[in-house]
């Protein structure tokens, strides 16, 4: 099974991802430092969004790695921009996957191909579309975690 590093911006969805991929109930609940979460899925690192809105906080993303074995940025669907600076991924030296999330929010297309291209642009080698509500894309994203 792979360690996962969640980055992504403040309400994006990591940590309520983390909680459907372990199938918990779906909590809100403020990321405020590094957690590493045992569950079904183990050794998920949640990492706070302001790692990624501040970029004085990039070394503790890099130090945060190193435990890790794939990073994972995560793109909210509905999020207009992009928080990940292009080729954002070649900073780290473990594979990098990107995570579209909260799709059934979004009923037009555009949005989702909007946020393939922020992660495309960030450097991402594999991209996983999920919705932590309506459980889709989940499971692809559990294989490819424990293979």
């Amino acid at each position: 099974m792979k360690t996962l590093m969640l980055i992504g911006k403040t309400s994006c969805g990591k940590t309520t991802l983390t909680q459907a991929l372990n199938e918990e109930a779906l909590n809100y609940k403020k990321t405020q430092t590094v957690e590493i979460l045992d569950g079904i899925i183990d050794g998920i690192i949640d990492t706070p969004g302001e790692y990624i809105e501040n970029r004085s906080y990039y070394r503790a993303l890099i130090v945060t790695s190193v435990d890790s074995d794939v990073i994972a940025m995560v793109q909210d669907c509905s999020e207009e921009g992009s928080i990940f600076p292009p080729s954002f991924s070649s900073m780290f030296s473990k594979p990098v996957i990107g995570i579209i999330t909260k799709i059934d929010l979004c009923k037009d297309e555009n949005k989702i191909k909007a946020a393939e291209e922020v992660l495309i642009s960030a450097g991402v080698e594999r991209i996983f579309k999920v919705s932590a509500f309506d459980r889709s894309g989940l499971e692809d994203l559990k294989n490819y975690i424990i293979n």
